[in-house]
């Protein structure tokens, strides 16, 4: 089956009128137990006071969230708008040289919020990983980059280095350890990239380039060390047609979105009700689908948000970030690149795929933290990964494969769609473990399951399907409008 395989207009009406019908239901339910609750005991510290014209109170759970928007916004503002404004004045007087001022100013910033002893601990782990990198052994690099990470995620070694920092701030744990993990997954790259170079090696001021860039310093992404050395030295400084719209556009997107979610914390507690065990308990099944369902959305919204943030402004300085994740782990862009695709290759076969996947998500466990909740989170997505290859498989051997083929391409888009949602509902609960707790993943697998067998079970994966019909039928039109126009055929001349 195609990607470009269409279904009838009524058809995709209808499933966009079920899933409306079926979001607004299930968020009313959401708006009225959080109306009903927001005095709660158990909400004290969460639901804060927010909107005093409308007399609502703002769900504060996600402490992320709340630092870059609300706490520490002016903050955040000014030191990404200091970075735009001397990097342009600066870059405007010796493009060649930009790499240079972006690094001084980082340096400069993280200076004056963390201190010389912090500026010390960073750049001891760069010397150390940038001397292994000088062997060019990726296996030893690995081990290397591993290793160091591990220190900010063991004890003693993570209080002796957390001893560096002086002074105590709200902020000071989450850039510490923020700042330290990127640089040393920065490092890594640079290393991995320098086993690549055939002719001598990178010096340790490109690393240090690399790693002070400020946009990307504390909270990622991790750009890979070839594309923005390449992009960070390019003197050429022209942009693509309507580039600036463009980013303009984006820019006024991640504003929107960001307002939406402030209107959403005011009236839909999500992030707070599912840490009430008791209160989630009272709920109807269509609520417990709706609360995990807007869980993982927010998530994915967040996770969109905060790249798109900081990809503006590293695009307002010529460079093309990585695209925001599809995927939960702030890790994705070094882990797919260095561990899932080289390791995996084309994802075809099972074997390098298991490998792949099982050495990912051990970087990305000891990347969030080894603890019994990640382990658990790792360990079903690691399988769900490996659970669509082997579906795949499966329906391209006979007699199913032939069956497939026997059938219109509509049909197949539908029977496909109904897997896809059942493997959907497994993405949420997966990362419901992560974002809430292991208790309430299982109290939604529980009622979906089996206490609300077949009616809450059945409806809410059709919900679900409607959900990704509208989904394919949207990459269906983007791969209309990205298909090259066909050449037009010449005459034969006799």
């Amino acid at each position: 089956m195609g990607i470009k395989t269409a279904l009838p207009r009524t058809e995709l009406y209808l499933y966009t009128a079920v899933l409306a019908l079926a979001l607004g239901w299930a968020g009313s339910w959401i708006i009225e137990a959080s109306s009903e609750n927001v005095n709660r005991k158990s909400f004290k510290d969460s639901i804060k006071p927010g909107w005093h014209y409308f007399g609502r109170k703002m769900d504060v759970t996600d402490f992320e969230w709340a630092m870059w928007f609300t706490t520490f916004r002016n903050h955040i503002l000014f030191a990404l708008a200091g970075h735009v404004i001397f990097a342009k004045i600066c870059s405007m007087i010796s493009p060649k040289h930009r790499s240079l001022i972006y690094m001084l100013y980082g340096c400069l910033t993280v200076l004056i919020i963390m201190g010389w002893t912090y500026i010390s601990l960073i750049l001891s782990h760069c010397i150390v990983l940038y001397s292994v990198a000088l062997i060019k052994r990726k296996w030893l690099c690995f081990v290397a980059g591993l290793t160091s990470l591990a220190t900010f995620k063991m004890e003693p070694f993570v209080s002796w280095q957390a001893g560096f920092v002086t002074g105590t701030f709200q902020l000071q744990d989450i850039l510490f350890y923020g700042g330290c993990g990127f640089s040393i997954m920065r490092c890594m790259s640079f290393a991995l990239e320098n086993c690549e170079k055939k002719d001598g090696s990178y010096s340790f001021m490109d690393l240090i380039k690399y790693n002070f860039y400020l946009p990307f310093f504390f909270f990622g992404p991790i750009m890979t060390f070839d594309q923005f050395h390449v992009q960070a030295n390019d003197p050429n400084l022209t942009r693509k047609p309507r580039e600036m719209w463009n980013i303009t556009v984006h820019a006024l997107v991640h504003l929107g979105a960001i307002l939406v979610v402030d209107v959403f914390f005011h009236f839909l507690y999500i992030l707070t009700i599912p840490s009430d065990m008791k209160l989630v308990k009272d709920l109807s099944d269509w609520s417990l689908a709706g609360l995990a369902y807007s869980n993982l959305v927010y998530d994915w919204v967040k996770a969109a948000v905060m790249f798109g943030v900081i990809n503006t402004v590293s695009r307002l300085d010529h460079l093309d970030p990585p695209q925001p994740p599809k995927c939960i782990t702030m890790l994705y862009v070094f882990a797919e690149t260095y561990v899932y695709d080289y390791i995996g290759g084309n994802h075809d076969g099972i074997f390098k795929e298991l490998v792949a996947t099982i050495c990912t998500f051990a970087v990305t466990t000891l990347w969030l933290g080894p603890c019994e909740l990640v382990y658990i989170w790792s360990f079903f997505n690691c399988f769900g990964l490996n659970f669509e290859l082997w579906v795949a498989k499966l329906f391209s051997l006979p007699p199913l494969s032939t069956i497939e083929g026997i059938m219109s391409e509509a049909m197949s888009r539908r029977i496909r769609g109904l897997f896809n949602a059942v493997n959907f509902w497994q993405i949420i609960l997966y990362n419901v473990l992560a974002l809430n707790s292991l208790d309430f993943a299982k109290l939604v697998a529980k009622r979906l399951l089996f206490k609300g067998f077949p009616l809450s079970t059945l409806s809410v994966l059709f919900v679900t399907y409607c959900g990704i019909q509208l989904i394919k039928e949207r990459e269906r039109k983007l791969a209309l409008l990205e298909e090259p126009e066909p050449e037009p055929v010449k005459p034969k001349t006799e």
